[in-house]
């Protein structure tokens, strides 16, 4: 078992793009990976843990997006997303692969889809913290079909309801695992994979407890019903670098 370095080994040499990542939590459930291996490109392996693949349902507040040295975009730089996400490997590098993306905002959609190749959602988004507790809600408006949803009629939705905990001074090495990531994997509309570098500090990471969870966003995406208890986690969060996405050689 690999344990990833909880700080970036590889820092991003020229970022492209800067944000903060705010409020997140970590949804985290353990699958077999054969589930995760039937939404992966064929070239990219599941990266696994004890035998286990994980998915992840990754709500937080993205803040401040903006070019290096110039000011965050107004309006449009700021706003709540939730992802579904997994983890892999390619050539060695670990990343993440994301299923999907959901925001509020229609233009960074259309954007981040063209420019990263990444499955990003527009519909209601909310993401907000009230003293220990953190309430997220989805509505997805567009694009409202997937063929990998259990009922075309719904349309994918969630709301969850995390009470944040205690400190974690010493992350176990699974919590390493599902955190410490440094990259993300992409794959344009012809099949090429694409990779971005990303750096920031070590997260600060909190214990927590799911006091509710009504999701059909893992369910869209593929993935199923998760069969087991999630493991929670809660980041106040960190400032951000992202490399600019380049395609991967395939040997």
């Amino acid at each position: 078992m690999r344990r990833p370095s909880p700080v970036c080994p590889t820092p991003v040499k020229r970022a492209v793009m800067v944000q903060k990542w705010e409020n997140l939590v970590y949804v985290h459930w353990a699958v077999d990976p054969a589930v995760v291996r039937a939404v992966l490109p064929p070239d990219l392996e599941v990266d696994t843990w004890d035998g286990k693949a994980y998915v992840g349902l990754i709500p937080f507040q993205m803040r401040g997006i903006g070019l290096p040295h110039l000011p965050p975009v107004p309006y449009l730089g700021t706003f709540p997303e939730v992802n579904v996400r997994t983890y892999v490997v390619y050539n060695g590098i670990p990343g993440v692969w994301f299923c999907s993306l959901d925001i509020n905002r229609l233009l960074p959609t259309l954007v981040a889809r063209s420019a990263y190749s990444l499955p990003y959602c527009f519909g209601e988004v909310h993401h907000k913290r009230r003293d220990n507790i953190v309430t997220t809600t989805v509505r997805r408006r567009w694009p409202r079909n997937n063929s990998n949803f259990a009922s075309s009629t719904l349309t994918p939705s969630t709301l969850i309801e995390v009470e944040v905990g205690e400190p974690i001074f010493e992350p176990t090495d699974l919590e390493h695992f599902l955190s410490a990531r440094w990259g993300l994997y992409s794959a344009t509309r012809s099949g090429k994979l694409r990779y971005a570098a990303v750096d920031h500090q070590q997260w600060p990471l909190y214990r927590a407890s799911l006091l509710h969870l009504d999701d059909q966003l893992v369910n869209a995406a593929g993935l199923g019903t998760p069969p087991s208890e999630p493991l929670v986690m809660y980041s106040p969060g960190v400032n951000v670098r992202v490399g600019l996405p380049c395609k991967i050689s395939l040997v």
